[in-house]
């Protein structure tokens, strides 16, 4: 580590100011990820302002949308009655992210702006074409994944809040890595009133993406059976230590039939 300063706003404006005040200073959510690159060096800001106090979490339904703060942290979904009741898929997805440690630290917000081509969050904000909101803005779920570690943030702006539509049925499966519990392949199914969306991460070179062939075939009957022959592209998919692209190729189909399943229960 090295020396920087630290400073812990008491609201949102404030915390604003003081990431405008340095244009080296990085915001702290959870600090899953951020934490370690301090301590490898990896970016050496001069001032980190936590968002901790900044009075970003919380969980309301507001008609037929569940509204998450970017503060909130998994455990927080997981074990929420409103998320159980809304969106039983996301909690369950939240539920299974790391470790407990992990769980009661992160941060939905965190997640999100890290964007971390293996995280599960990304996936359920894109099936269920949420949206996130900003100190500035509001983004479509279309628009906010640019890429691999890239969103449409711009250098100081912050997520307060993603807002999900309520679906007519959803489910998360994902094939975990057994030591980071990352997901090697990670697919989320919504069925909506507007059709069906299947968003996939953990697998694709740029990061999370839709299956548009999945979504074709489930949108003429949502059954796991619906999927069978239609294969995924192993060239648009990631290869390492823990998998080739081909093999995660074959568990995107897996766990899109098990979600498939599992909503339709």
């Amino acid at each position: 580590m090295y020396d920087f300063e630290y400073s812990k706003p008491s609201s949102l404006n404030d915390a604003v100011k003081a990431l405008a005040a340095d244009a080296e200073a990085k915001a702290l959510a959870g600090g899953m990820t951020f934490i370690p690159v301090l301590k490898q060096r990896l970016n050496k800001p001069s001032a980190v302002v936590d968002l901790g106090g900044a009075g970003l979490s919380g969980i309301k339904l507001e008609g037929e949308k569940l509204v998450i703060g970017a503060m909130t942290t998994h455990g927080a979904v997981a074990s929420s009655a409103d998320v159980t009741k809304a969106i039983p898929a996301l909690a369950a997805l939240a539920g299974n992210i790391g470790d407990r440690q992990v769980r009661y630290r992160g941060t939905i917000g965190g997640s999100l702006a890290n964007n971390d081509p293996s995280a599960c969050y990304p996936s359920a904000v894109l099936a269920l074409d949420a949206v996130v909101k900003t100190d500035q803005r509001v983004i479509s779920a279309e628009d906010y994944f640019q890429g691999m570690f890239t969103t449409a943030l711009s250098p100081g702006e912050l997520i307060t809040e993603v807002h999900f539509p309520i679906p007519e049925r959803a489910a998360y499966m994902k094939f975990a890595n057994p030591a980071s519990r990352y997901a090697m392949v990670g697919v989320f199914v919504a069925k909506t009133g507007s059709g069906v969306r299947v968003a996939v991460t953990g697998a694709g070179q740029n990061g999370v993406f839709r299956h548009t062939a999945f979504e074709d075939a489930l949108n003429k009957s949502f059954t796991a059976a619906a999927l069978d022959g239609i294969n995924t592209p192993a060239d648009i998919l990631n290869g390492d230590i823990h998998g080739s692209a081909e093999y995660r190729a074959h568990l995107v189909g897996v766990m899109a039939k098990r979600a498939v399943v599992v909503a339709s229960d």
